[in-house]
């Protein structure tokens, strides 16, 4: 009797046990398969080994991401993307072994899609330095998650990993196309669509460098939160404020991304204590 072959990868059954139970722990939607979790329970060990092996062999290829369209409250929509069951489980489990690497060299005032870190945390900090500052940056990038620039995802992903199997993975899950409601294919040449499990992570990751690390680097004085894609920059003066924006906008424009000049917005901190005279 032959030996069985050895896997390419070397990606543990528990680590997709682990990723299986947390897709299940946040439900969501079926994807272009139309399976649901129920239906994929109905052969679970079957299906979670067929998932490893593809995984762990290198021959996994992601499906095409489901389209849903979310209404916004300006009239427009944005495209969330939503993967099958399985595929869903295997970002988790590609996640599960990317996070430990790039959490610990994450800036302190990013708070977006981190363990043990919160949107209230966020609105704290910045509450306490507006008391402090009396002019904020409040930053709206423009179709974020559509124009992220994969090159630089992952170049990013590369520093951080020495797992093939990782940035092999990666790359398909950024080239994987959209299926619109009528069943057609749209293909992608930039972004990374939110509704998918790993997105989040590669979104702050490109984050981390485009703008976190550049900002600790260019301007060591001044302080920000980010909530992933949300970003307020605190200012002395309306005039640092302005020099901030167009600078800011200068660097995520080389990075790929663009401001949105009808939503970025420099604000006077107001307050009892602070009133602006028109």
């Amino acid at each position: 009797m032959s030996e069985p072959k050895p896997k390419s990868f070397e990606i543990s059954k528990w680590a997709v046990w682990e990723a299986y139970r947390r897709v299940k722990a946040n439900k969501g939607g079926a994807g272009v398969d139309e399976q649901s979790m129920a239906e994929f329970e109905q052969d679970l060990s079957g299906n979670l080994y067929r998932l490893w092996n593809r995984l762990s062999s290198g021959s996994y290829f992601p499906p095409p991401v489901r389209a849903v369209e979310i209404p916004k409250r300006d009239g427009s929509s944005r495209t969330l993307g939503v993967p099958t069951v399985a595929d869903r489980i295997a970002q988790v489990v590609a996640r599960s072994y990317l996070e430990p690497c790039v959490e610990p060299v994450f800036h302190q005032d990013s708070y977006g899609y981190r363990p043990g870190r919160s949107a209230h945390d966020a609105l704290g900090v910045c509450r306490e330095r507006c008391w402090r500052q009396d002019w904020v940056l409040d930053l709206d990038l423009k179709s974020f998650f559509d124009s992220v620039p994969w090159d630089l995802v992952l170049k990013a992903v590369a520093h951080h990993t020495d797992q093939r199997w990782i940035l092999l993975y990666v790359e398909r899950w950024l080239k994987a196309p959209l299926q619109k409601e009528d069943g057609s294919l749209v293909d992608r040449d930039r972004g990374t669509p939110q509704g998918s499990a790993i997105s989040p992570l590669l979104a702050n990751m490109f984050l981390h460098y485009a703008f976190d690390v550049w900002m600790a680097r260019t301007f060591p004085a001044v302080w920000f939160e980010r909530y992933c894609d949300d970003i307020i920059v605190h200012a002395r003066s309306e005039r640092q404020a302005l020099q901030l924006r167009a600078m800011i906008a200068k660097r995520l424009a080389e990075c790929g991304v663009q401001l949105n000049e009808q939503k970025t917005r420099v604000v006077y901190c107001q307050d009892d204590d602070r009133r602006r005279l028109i």
